[in-house]
């Protein structure tokens, strides 16, 4: 039965997420309405264009800084109280701000200490919030939920400048940042009235931060779909970018409006993205991911063009409306398939991974086409980045976002019954040897493969190798017997015992399946035969 597009609220019938969707949004809202007043109040602390460039470079350097170990944090701790531990930090260095501009003791290097202060627990909470998702609502709701995250997003970002505009012009910036404050305090409410189900409980000791995000830049340099999706988030937003950079000057210099046109537009281009988000399920069920996510750069790029030629209010919000939608629909689609690529134990700290190019990409673009802007005009760097960001985003397009299934139904029978290799019990000799501080462990799984199978067991082990890495090994090799060419030896190392366990611990049912078709290959009687060895220093 086809899709309607009530189906776009389907996650908020969720009642962890509505609430936590709900003081999301209020949070995001206040914090566009911080960066607004600090970017304001910068003006009359030290009006000089460094200075105040420095409050957006203040904001954005800490993504860059706490992204990916921010995200390990939340993989190794307790993703809940991790975010509620950012949303605290941020609430007292927001609550510190408000009070020392009421009382007119915060100086220009204060504003972008705290700013700074604040961007990093920020920089935390994005893969956190990305990676508690999933576990908010059931798998067939995770794309639509990534969207509606997408939605308020853009609608904070529509609505926080217009109302930080307000709040200081009424108020003063101690109000402009008390308001972010108490947008967080909504959110640290909701978090601590969120009863997140208990992790699985083990006997493992808790990952060390090094080597957890040691782990998940393994994981994300053998995961093709993540490195995809990576790829091409950076792709589209390293072009992209350029309207958000040089809308200012569309709206300011090309149309000669003011800065109640310029909040407007913004408002155009959210509502845009609401409009997407609404009609993302039909079109889900209609393109696949990575079509989806073509056409709708397609429509960036081409709505960028649109905007550089207005002369016109009405053709910029016919731009700005197109370009919110292809926006939203291109970003949550990345976004879920990011998350969809990522399992549970490293989701976080690859999504910090992915929040850092994601972010990247959009400062360097902002920057790039911000200087092309200054040199050559608005229109012409509109067009320039409109016209390559189109052909990088046919160039990138065979880069798959979700993997291939086809094929495993064939083998799904034949391979149940395959028993996988299964090492000795270690000797207790050794057993006081066997924790955390092991050092490297080589593992080691020995194969007699039929000449005529030759290229079918190459094959299953790229396969194979991919699963020892994306699970944490630290290299991994194959190696031929050249006295007896059907004997083969996989090699791989982890980083200590503890390790070793954790790597068997976070295969899933997919990798078993790689291993098991691996191992049917195998002509030696049984399953192939395994071994462990420690490294030791002569």
């Amino acid at each position: 039965m086809p899709l309607s597009p009530s189906a776009a609220f389907a996650p908020l019938r969720h009642p962890a997420f509505r609430a936590l969707w709900v003081a999301n949004l209020a949070s995001n809202t206040g914090l566009w309405v911080q960066n607004t007043g600090a970017g304001w109040l910068m003006t009359s602390l030290a009006p000089s264009p460094v200075m105040v460039s420095l409050v957006q470079a203040a904001s954005m350097l800490p993504v860059f800084l706490f992204a990916l170990p921010g995200g390990a944090l939340a993989d190794i701790l307790d993703r809940r109280l991790t975010l509620i531990g950012a949303q605290l930090w941020i609430a007292v260095a927001g609550l510190v701000l408000a009070v020392l501009a009421a009382l007119g003791l915060l100086g220009a290097w204060g504003l972008l200490a705290l700013t700074f202060a604040i961007g990093a627990g920020t920089a935390v909470i994005y893969p956190a919030w990305a990676a508690a998702t999933p576990e908010l609502v059931p798998p067939e709701d995770l794309v639509q939920a990534v969207a509606l995250n997408g939605v308020g997003f853009n609608l904070a970002r529509a609505l926080g400048p217009a109302l930080g505009g307000f709040v200081m012009a009424a108020a003063g910036p101690a109000a402009a940042f008390s308001l972010n404050a108490l947008g967080f305090l909504a959110l640290l409410v909701a978090l601590i009235t969120w009863r997140r189900p208990a992790p699985p409980r083990t006997e493992l000791p808790p990952e060390r931060l090094p080597s957890a995000v040691r782990a998940g830049l393994r994981f994300v340099a053998a995961a093709p779909g993540m490195r995809a999706a990576i790829l091409r988030a950076c792709a589209f937003f390293f072009f992209a970018s350029a309207l958000w950079a040089l809308l200012p000057l569309v709206v300011r210099e090309g149309l000669g409006l003011g800065p109640a046109a310029f909040g407007a537009m913004l408002g155009v281009a959210g509502l845009g993205a609401v409009a997407a988000g609404v009609m993302l399920p039909v079109l889900r069920e209609r393109v696949s991911q990575g079509r989806l996510v073509f056409f709708a750069s397609l429509l960036a790029y081409a709505a960028m063009a649109l905007l550089g030629t207005a002369q016109h209010w009405a053709v910029a919000v016919l731009a700005l409306l197109l370009f919110g939608a292809a926006w939203l629909t291109a970003g949550s689609t990345l976004g879920a398939a990011a998350q969809m690529t990522a399992p549970a134990w490293a989701r976080a700290r690859a999504l910090g991974i992915y929040h850092l190019a994601f972010f990247g990409a959009l400062a360097l673009g902002s920057t790039l086409w911000g200087w092309v802007g200054t040199r050559e005009g608005v229109p012409v760097a509109l067009g320039i980045s409109a016209g390559i960001g189109a052909v990088i985003a046919v160039a990138v397009r065979p880069w798959r976002l979700a993997g291939s299934t086809q094929g495993r139904g064939r083998w799904a029978k034949a391979l149940a019954a395959v028993p996988l290799p299964r090492p000795s019990v270690p000797s207790p000799v050794l057993k006081a040897m066997l924790h955390d501080e092991s050092g490297r462990v080589l593992e080691a799984v020995h194969y007699r493969i039929d000449p005529a199978d030759r290229d079918t067991f190459l094959a299953a082990m790229r396969e194979v190798r991919e699963v020892r890495l994306r699970a944490g090994a630290a290299g991994w090799r194959l190696y031929q017997d050249v006295a007896e060419p059907n004997r083969w030896t996989e090699l791989w190392a982890v980083e200590s015992w503890t390790e070793h366990l954790r790597h068997t611990m976070r295969l899933d049912e997919a990798d078993r399946w790689a291993l098991a078709r691996a191992a049917a290959l195998h002509r030696g009687g049984g399953s192939p035969e395994t071994s462990r060895h420690l490294n030791v220093e002569p």
